[in-house]
């Protein structure tokens, strides 16, 4: 029998388009701002010209863009790494191997997810500047290992069949040979989906590279693009125009891990 439209659903279509919609807005409202001039927010359609790339040209050739890119793409590589590797071996630890006392341990490990992170921010930075990493690549990235990445990964690991990690034991596989060859495969719609999150917390990071950074040749790309309003003036249409480059990078990887990205996030909720 088939299914018939009834009015309900096309009230929930017509819905589900008009939320998309304002979704969208924000981004289309942002694009076509930077093809203008404007020293204010309002924005009228006479002012946009959508061939004239002075602003892009202008915010790709200031000083400290290349640099900016160079040390977000830094951060946001070596962020992504070291999040998949040790949130992948927390997980394992805590999902396959008999640790005393692993399950109180992990419940206070996740609680640290309650924190939010304006409240650890001063403590943060007293210890980084006492350990002398200011100014550097450390301490951009190690502060983005955090629970959540454990937490995700550990809904994967109980997915992991015990007899196959017994198998290999028995066939004289070592520890790592078995955590990298039949593990890490099983679970790598979770590792695409952390890579995602953390890429994303990472890149759009401005706070914590804000306080933690003091010379200028250290700034991610989203710090440099912040200086692109002025004191007194400012060109709007130039800052939207860096907002809408910081924000293409993201978006192009979302791209091409979409379907990754949409079944880590399906299998994570299946197994939560």
């Amino acid at each position: 029998m088939k299914n018939k439209i009834t009015p309900a659903f096309v009230i929930g279509v017509i819905l589900c388009m008009l939320f998309a919609i304002l979704c969208v807005l924000p981004l289309i409202y942002m694009v076509l701002m930077s093809f203008t001039q404007a020293t204010t927010l309002k924005m009228r359609f006479s002012d946009v010209k959508l061939f004239d790339f002075y602003n892009y040209w202008f915010a790709l050739t200031k000083r400290g863009f290349a640099e900016g890119f160079k040390n977000s793409v830094i951060v946001v590589v070596g962020s992504c790494l070291l999040v998949d590797i040790v949130s992948a071996m927390a997980a394992y630890g805590f999902e396959k191997k008999p640790l005393p006392g692993k399950e109180k341990l992990f419940q206070v490990y996740l609680a640290t997810m309650m924190v939010p992170g304006q409240v650890v921010l001063i403590s943060m930075f007293v210890l980084v500047n006492r350990v002398g990493l200011s100014n550097t690549y450390w301490a951009l990235i190690l502060p983005m290992v955090g629970a959540f990445g454990i937490f995700l990964m550990r809904q994967f690991m109980e997915a992991v069949p015990n007899e196959l990690i017994e198998a290999a034991e028995i066939d004289g596989s070592g520890e790592v040979r078995t955590f990298l060859t039949i593990v890490l495969p099983l679970v790598q719609p979770a590792l695409i989906t952390l890579t995602v999150f953390t890429f994303t917390s990472a890149w759009n990071n401005f706070l914590w590279p804000l306080i933690i950074t003091t010379r200028s040749n250290m700034f991610t790309l989203i710090l440099t693009m912040s200086t692109l309003s002025g004191r007194n003036d400012t060109n709007y249409g130039l800052v939207m125009a860096g907002a809408t480059l910081t924000f293409l990078f993201p978006f192009i990887l979302y791209i091409f891990l979409q379907r990754q990205f949409v079944e880590g996030i399906a299998l994570g909720g299946v197994k939560g």
